[in-house]
């Protein structure tokens, strides 16, 4: 692996990660290196073989870009826990392993997602004071974007680890959106601070009491509106409405073929919105978002959806860099600190 400038941010890319690599994360890579001038350093991390002759076939070779052997690949059928025990060659390992060591600053992966996941935690560790990491989802509203903090990470989730989530995202959206105070709201079946399970319960009787900008309780009804800048939930709800909104751009698509199909003044009518139905759709394309941050680890991990283009695959690789340069690890860890002692509580 060829060394990098002291200062450089070194980036390294699962190249065996997602449904089409090596070859779109090689042209995400290539992409995002060309958009920024080389502005950092690439380490591309799997089958080296393979790696080179796609770039070869694209030649893309470049200073910048440097490449670390690893033989074995996670797939999607493989147990997160595989990264430490069966499979510790994988490209999902030894690129973690290398943030690790300090040979990087960031890792990036469209592999499988409950593995990198693991590797953060099990390999990086946890923020002094982070209970749980967490897993967020970006989403488009009326007036912008909101994260949605936990989107599958955690199942199960207690009072304290979703007053953290509501910390690391407030700092997460404040740092990366320039959110000034971000409205944090929790997911509820109601607006009233009466509504919901205990965990609900004691959840905003924590989030009242902090110095978050807490407006209450939100429905799902709210997180398209924008009415949070942060929406709070478990894993289990926030994975479920996460997939649903994955699936709303195609179920659109689709009916607005179907209304065209209907007859030719229809079909006249749709295409000159085309301009304008393109723009919609492009608000709502995860592709633009490029992966998703997983807070709370000691090191930056993206993690992109596993049928990422090339295009998705360049935009993680920024929101990498963005992360890095925005130093979002060291806010989070001294917002917990001053949290944790503020509301009296020990982490788990």
């Amino acid at each position: 692996m060829s060394s990098a400038s002291l200062n450089e941010i070194r980036i390294v890319i699962d190249a065996m990660g997602g449904d089409y690599a090596p070859r779109n994360v090689i042209h995400g890579t290539l992409s995002a290196l060309r958009e920024t001038k080389n502005r950092f350093h690439v380490i591309l991390v799997g089958k080296e073989k393979e790696i080179q002759q796609e770039l070869q076939l694209v030649k893309g070779q470049n200073e910048n870009l440097s490449i670390v052997h690893a033989e074995e690949i996670l797939d999607m059928h493989d147990a997160p826990t595989s990264v430490l025990k069966s499979k510790r060659n994988s490209s999902i390992s030894v690129g973690v392993v290398l943030q690790k060591e300090g040979k990087a600053d960031a890792f990036v992966s469209a592999g499988n997602t409950g593995a990198v996941m693991s590797a953060g935690t099990l390999i990086l560790g946890r923020i002094p004071g982070v209970s749980r990491p967490t897993i967020g989802a970006f989403f488009p509203t009326e007036s912008g974007v909101s994260l949605l903090l936990d989107a599958g990470a955690n199942v199960d989730s207690r009072p304290q680890h979703l007053y953290e989530f509501a910390i690391m995202g407030s700092i997460y959206a404040n740092a990366m959106f320039g959110i000034q105070n971000p409205k944090v709201g929790l997911l509820n079946v109601g607006e009233e601070k009466t509504k919901g399970n205990e965990v609900a319960l004691e959840t905003h009787n924590l989030l009242s009491h902090s110095q978050l900008n807490f407006i209450g309780n939100v429905e799902g009804r709210d997180v398209l509106k924008g009415t949070a800048d942060l929406v709070v939930c478990d894993g289990f709800v926030g994975n479920i409405i996460l997939k649903f909104a994955e699936s709303v751009p195609s179920f659109l698509k689709s009916k607005f073929k179907q209304y065209a199909e209907t007859g030719t003044l229809k079909k006249l009518l749709i295409g000159s919105l085309r301009g304008t139905l393109r723009k919609v759709f492009k608000s709502l394309d995860y592709e633009e978002y490029g992966g998703v941050p997983l807070l709370g680890v000691n090191g930056v991990i993206i993690i992109g959806h596993g049928g990422s283009s090339a295009k998705a695959i360049k935009n993680m690789i920024l929101k990498a860099e963005e992360t890095v340069q925005k130093k979002i690890n060291e806010r989070i860890t001294k917002a917990i600190s001053e949290m944790n002692v503020e509301t009296k509580i020990v982490p788990a």
